[in-house]
């Protein structure tokens, strides 16, 4: 295939040694071609706006700009950007995020290359591209009752050690209003403390420590 009609991609990822095996992989295939790498988010924005690439390898936490806020601000621009989640967090929020901003799938970075290359192929034809392991934890984050803004609020802080005094200051809410919101937490998250709410919702994505 000649040049002019490769497929030609965008890799974002914090971490160069990990973008170097990407485009020697990708590299590799006579039909795809590395067209430029990114290191964050907003390099990432500025560089599809520069060469508007077929697929995008998007990694979801890098510093200055996380993947979701990237695939939100690409996607908002451009309607037809062809992204994927290219990550080592499986957590069911992260995947959830990912896809609801504007992804077309997501793949962990354990995955074979032959399964990199046929998600890019896939992607580039305008399917979808989720393996099944992904597919169930989605569906298992649509059946789990949704966290309102406010509780992600509390939960964020609880998971930074605060106290339920500490939080109320922070937020300028009362104290009692913290207390039921943690109630609430604990409730649609199925466990009985803070702690053990805290790591499920690290374990799942919902929060970042």
């Amino acid at each position: 295939m000649s040049q002019s009609t490769n497929i030609r991609i965008l890799i974002v990822d914090d971490h160069s040694i990990v973008r170097q095996g990407l485009a020697t992989i990708i590299n590799r295939d006579p039909e795809m071609t590395v067209i430029a790498q990114a290191e964050d988010g907003q390099q990432a924005i500025a560089l599809f706006r520069e060469y508007q690439p077929d697929v995008t390898l998007m990694d979801l936490r890098m510093p200055q700009m996380a993947g979701v806020e990237a695939i939100t601000a690409i996607c908002a621009e451009f309607k037809a950007a062809r992204i994927v989640v290219l990550t080592t967090y499986d957590g069911d929020e992260d995947i959830y995020r990912g896809l609801h901003a504007g992804a077309k799938g997501y793949l962990l970075k354990d995955a074979k290359p032959n399964e990199l290359l046929s998600a890019i192929r896939t992607i580039h034809r305008g399917q979808q591209y989720i393996p099944p392991e992904v597919g169930a934890k989605l569906v298992q984050r649509m059946s789990n009752p949704e966290l309102s803004e406010r509780e992600l609020d509390v939960l964020r802080l609880m998971a930074q050690g605060m106290s339920n005094l500490e939080i109320s200051t922070t937020l300028s809410i009362g104290e009692s209003t913290v207390k039921s919101h943690v109630n609430r937490i604990l409730s649609k998250l199925g466990v009985n403390d803070r702690t053990q709410a805290v790591i499920i919702a690290v374990k799942r994505g919902i929060v970042n420590l």
